[in-house]
């Protein structure tokens, strides 16, 4: 495989996931972990990633703004997040995980619409506060300088104390059999114990996550109540998360 394709699968695949790991794109791309060390340095040098301790992140996962053109499929978690949009009721109590489709769920939150709202995420936590009717709980902890979420006891203690009507979990990787997954250890633990918190847990996803997975299990599918993506909910593509009695949308 020559450089230019390997740099655009290591872009592809961080377009998809926010984040990806050395080994991992190694062991894709059937090549050393050096090589693909070089190869996300040079990435790095011309300002398409940010490289981080065992991997890279994309530029768009903690720096959002809509007019920035460094969103992966900006237009696909747009849709999703108008879908979302259909579920919230006023008054209600919701948690919203990391990402960047629920970063865009918070920015779309009508300015009237009364919510309390719960989130380990800074992004969110930061996006939330400019809507007046919305009561902002940020979920503390030790936070992360690559995924800005709080993690660790003091966040998953938190948790442990609340419970909401809906959560939006957002997911690294979702697979019909190997359920919901992520490559990192503590915000699986910090994404169960969401979904154990939540009446109802909704997952919005873009088609580009359908059929992959990660290395942490979070969840079977089965514990979802609701898969959304930017797909007509007839899709083909959704029968398999059909099958497992979840509400597509």
């Amino acid at each position: 495989m020559l450089k230019e394709e390997r740099h655009q699968a290591i872009l592809n695949e961080l377009g998809i996931h926010n984040r990806i790991l050395l080994t991992d794109m190694a062991r894709l791309l059937q090549v050393s972990v050096d090589t693909i060390r070089r190869d996300i340095t040079e990435l790095q040098q011309a300002k398409k990633l940010k490289k981080v301790h065992g991997g890279a992140l994309s530029l768009g996962f903690n720096t959002y703004s809509p007019r920035v053109g460094n969103i992966y499929a900006l237009e696909k978690k747009s849709k999703i997040a108008q879908k979302a949009l259909t579920l919230i009721e006023a008054d209600q109590v919701i948690l919203l995980s990391g990402g960047t489709t629920n970063l865009e769920l918070a920015r779309r939150l009508p300015a009237k619409l009364p919510l309390c709202c719960f989130t380990p995420s800074l992004p969110i936590a930061l996006q939330l506060m400019g809507k007046p009717q919305v009561e902002v709980h940020f979920i503390g902890g030790r936070l992360s300088r690559d995924s800005q979420i709080a993690l660790g006891g003091s966040a998953i203690n938190t948790l442990s104390d609340i419970r909401v009507d809906l959560c939006f979990l957002g997911t690294h990787s979702i697979h019909p059999t190997e359920g919901l997954t992520e490559f990192d250890w503590e915000i699986v633990q910090l994404k169960k114990a969401m979904v154990q918190r939540a009446s109802k847990v909704i997952s919005p996803s873009i088609s580009d996550k359908l059929g992959s997975s990660q290395r942490y299990r979070i969840c079977g599918v089965e514990a979802l109540n609701v898969l959304i993506t930017e797909l007509d909910p007839r899709d083909p593509q959704l029968d398999a998360y059909r099958n497992k009695n979840i509400q597509i949308v």
